[in-house]
């Protein structure tokens, strides 16, 4: 099914801002779904017209992937990934630490007040001195 005559001067339009790096709706990305925004039609409505289409697959033979900003984006993503990364290691080493930390807090106690009883029962059956 072709689209309206309308729908194709919109295309043929918006095709000719994002080639010429003039939009006026979008980031100026040369994608498919870039030119339907620019053209304020529906991505459908690019599909179905056919001849604009080749035209496009034409004249962009090499789709820019990403634009500069989304560049940025996907660095700052990355680093931000690879900090939080660092932070759960040192968060897991940390852990580590404090539960043997724990463990060896825990058995000083024990063994503490093992010595004080110990200490305790050794001064009650302590001998007096004797008088000579």
């Amino acid at each position: 099914m072709p689209v309206s005559a309308a729908t194709a001067t919109k295309l043929r339009e918006a095709m000719a801002r994002l080639l010429a790096g003039e939009p006026l709706h979008t980031d100026g990305a040369l994608t498919k779904e870039n030119l339907a925004r620019e053209a304020k039609v529906s991505h459908a409505s690019v599909h179905r017209a056919e001849n604009i289409l080749a035209e496009w697959d034409a004249q962009v033979t090499r789709p820019v992937l990403r634009t500069p900003g989304e560049v940025t984006r996907d660095e700052t993503i990355a680093k931000l990934r690879a900090q939080l990364r660092k932070a759960k290691a040192e968060v897991t080493e940390v852990r580590g630490k404090f539960d043997a930390l724990a463990a060896v807090t825990a058995n000083l106690y024990k063994e503490n007040q093992s010595l004080k009883t110990k200490l305790n029962r050794d001064r009650r059956l302590a001998s007096l001195p004797t008088r000579e």
